[in-house]
């Protein structure tokens, strides 16, 4: 074999190996990043810790009361966009239960534009706040269904960087009258609704089975 195609070899194998490691290396950054916490954590003062990258978390849905449909007084005129954690939507798709850790985020936006090209309408204005539903029936008393919620402040960015609970008269209560399972209000999120223990079926990932 000449020293040109020796070298050629070389440098082919090397690539390979490259590769391999590359992949590896991928492979590693994916299982830390599908294994990272995704659990609350709490400061010195039982705190909740405003969760990071909650804006790659798995989107639900978006409810919306705006004032105008509401006498001008809606007790919740912003659209809340809502979020799950990667951790606690793979479970929910795997059992159909929220488990215990479960979060969910809530940004709040401000209704803006009413008016578009494709059409008259809602639209999401300015960023106005941000929430944290958190299960964990240790933590939080029976009576509260064993969640808490959390309020990062209604304002713009920055939000706060953590939050007390939440007194349970503010938040739980209109869980616990109106959520149709375990304090979520899943009525209103139809992706949550076909994800339920579907597993791996085209229902829980989007498409037909």
């Amino acid at each position: 074999m000449n020293t040109r195609i020796k070298t050629d070899l070389h440098f082919m194998a090397l690539a390979l190996v490259s590769s391999f490691a590359i992949l590896l290396l991928g492979a590693s950054v994916a299982v830390a990043d599908d294994t990272r916490k995704y659990e609350a954590e709490f400061n010195a003062d039982g705190e909740l810790i405003r969760p990071s990258g909650w804006r790659e978390w798995v989107f639900v849905g978006s409810p919306l009361t705006p004032n105008s449909l509401n006498g001008g007084e809606a007790p919740f005129p912003e659209f809340h966009s809502v979020y799950i954690d990667p951790k606690s939507w793979k479970h929910y798709k795997k059992t159909g239960e929220f488990r215990e850790g479960t979060m969910f985020a809530k940004e709040l936006t401000l209704v803006g534009a009413t008016a578009a090209t494709s059409g008259i309408g809602f639209f999401n204005g300015d960023l106005q706040g941000f929430e944290i539903a958190h299960k964990d029936s240790k933590r939080y008393p029976k009576e509260t269904g064993g969640w808490a919620y959390y309020t990062f402040g209604h304002k713009p960015e920055p939000y706060n960087n953590t939050a007390g609970a939440m007194p349970t008269a503010a938040c739980a209560a209109c869980h616990t009258a109106a959520a149709a399972e375990d304090m979520v209000f899943t009525q209103y999120y139809p992706i949550l609704g076909v994800a339920k223990a579907a597993g791996d079926k085209g229902a829980g990932v989007g498409g037909k089975d």
